[in-house]
């Protein structure tokens, strides 16, 4: 661990210089300092109509500080982390410091170092967005939205952020990115007379995609439409089920967190370097890449969390892993053969190569497409995925029903086997996938059968 009186120099001034002496002048032994000013601008429109707006300026400072534990010879690393408000005092900051150095000497890790500057330390990465710029995108494409007499946009709200996220830490780190944070909060409805339905959207980026945006609420709108109409689930036990909406995304999470050291590590995940991700593979391969930067992400970062450059790399090649990424911690525990430690850094865009076949010919024979879930997730560790079916088109002998109700569910490590994806493409925010994908033998509970048990 570096001596923390032989730290580079840091410039900084106001509070976070007091904060950094405290630190300097405390008992850690090493810290870390992510301070994330916002500047965000809200509108908030009823129909097309806007009803208020407002800017709101926050500044958040989070700190998390180390020190060094020997124990029988061996070396620890304890660590505590909390959010320190503004404005606070010389003698609080020392009491809020002060306490974290104990509560740091509670936990037992094994030890490792932070990260060391690298090139581009000091400096400034991303320029001040074009806040109106963003903002007229947005206006423009909820506007152009085709609606009709029986649906439309009930009300939608837009936020609009301009982030600056600095990281310091004891090893002379001085790492500044500022880039842009956008969301769009849509409210949709679709009526025939006597029932009418409302469906929301939360929409993320960095900047405005307007087509993106405009295919989202207008698909949005069509699936309003839909449930108007919609039967029930039939209990189709094991069943092809295909998936074409944001749900998806989770599904390939699945693969990114695998490749993770900290998965490795904590042996979550027995995926070896160099080798296949599944045996016997009947269906598409998966490529994923981890992505510095991608167009519209509102995390377009030059370092990650801790002050590392990212960097792009291929972490699964036709479904053999290649690579590993995570933080500077596991990287150490791990090692070189298994993740470089210099070459680590945090994931947050990521990139699934298409598969072989197209939308059309994904959505051939019976199945079930799941486009609405009351929830739907998969869990990174165990591959298990759920979704409670709230809007779906079953499709079976040539026929197709619009159906609600039941649910979805199986295993990631089984369906990787022989899942297929589409040569299309799409992006949700940070993440860009096959638009379509196809997983088989899936479990689906019809609303017969949940009746049948008791459930409703």
């Amino acid at each position: 661990m570096e001596n923390k009186n032989m730290n580079q120099e840091i410039k900084c001034s106001g509070e976070l210089a007091l904060l950094v002496e405290t630190l300097k002048n405390s008992a850690a032994d090493a810290w870390q300092i992510t301070e994330t000013e916002t500047r965000g601008w809200e509108f908030y429109f009823i129909r097309h109509a806007l009803d208020q707006n407002r800017v709101r300026s926050t500044c958040e400072r989070e700190i998390q500080v180390l020190r060094k534990l020997e124990e029988a010879g061996e070396l620890f690393l304890g660590s505590a982390t909390a959010v320190v408000p503004p404005g606070l005092s010389r003698a609080e900051l020392e009491k809020t410091v002060g306490d974290l150095c104990y509560q740091a000497t509670l936990v037992k890790n094994p030890y490792y170092e932070l990260v060391s500057p690298a090139a581009g330390n000091g400096e400034v990465y991303g320029e001040a967005p074009d806040v109106p710029a963003i903002a007229r995108d947005f206006l423009e494409a909820m506007r152009q939205v085709p609606e009709t007499a029986t649906e439309d946009i009930n009300s939608y709200e837009l936020f609009i952020d301009d982030v600056t996220r600095r990281v310091l830490n004891s090893r002379g780190v001085d790492v500044t990115t500022r880039y842009p944070s956008s969301a769009a909060e849509v409210i949709v409805n679709a009526r025939d007379g006597a029932h009418e339905i409302e469906l929301y959207r939360m929409i993320k980026s960095g900047t405005c995609d307007r087509e993106a945006l405009q295919a989202r609420i207008t698909e949005a709108l069509g699936f309003a439409r839909d449930k108007l109409v919609v039967e029930n689930t039939p209990h189709l036990k094991k069943s092809a089920v295909v998936f074409s909406t944001e749900a998806a995304v989770s599904l390939y999470r699945f693969f990114l967190e695998q490749s993770s050291g900290g998965f490795r590590y904590q042996k979550l995940c027995d995926w070896e370097i160099g080798k296949p991700i599944a045996e016997n593979v009947t269906g598409d391969r998966v490529t994923l890449r981890a992505l510095a930067a991608l167009p519209g992400s509102a995390a377009n970062y030059a370092w990650d969390e801790e002050g590392s450059p990212i960097r792009e790399r291929v972490l699964i090649q036709d479904h053999v892993l290649r690579e590993r990424w995570g933080s500077r911690q596991f990287a150490s525990y791990l090692g070189p053969d298994e993740m470089g430690t210099e070459a680590s850094s945090i994931v947050h865009n990521f990139q699934v190569t298409g598969g072989t076949s197209s939308e059309e010919e994904l959505r051939q024979g019976d199945h079930l497409e799941g486009l609405e879930f009351s929830a739907f997730y998969c869990d990174p560790m165990t591959g298990d995925f759920l979704g409670e079916i709230r809007l779906g088109y079953a499709r079976s002998g040539g026929e197709t029903k619009i159906v609600s109700g039941g649910s979805v569910s199986g295993n990631m490590k089984e369906c990787l086997r022989s899942m297929r994806m589409s040569r299309e493409t799409c992006q949700y925010n940070t993440a860009v996938i096959p638009k379509v994908t196809r997983l088989e033998n899936v479990n689906v509970t019809g609303v017969e059968a949940a009746c049948v048990s008791g459930v409703e």
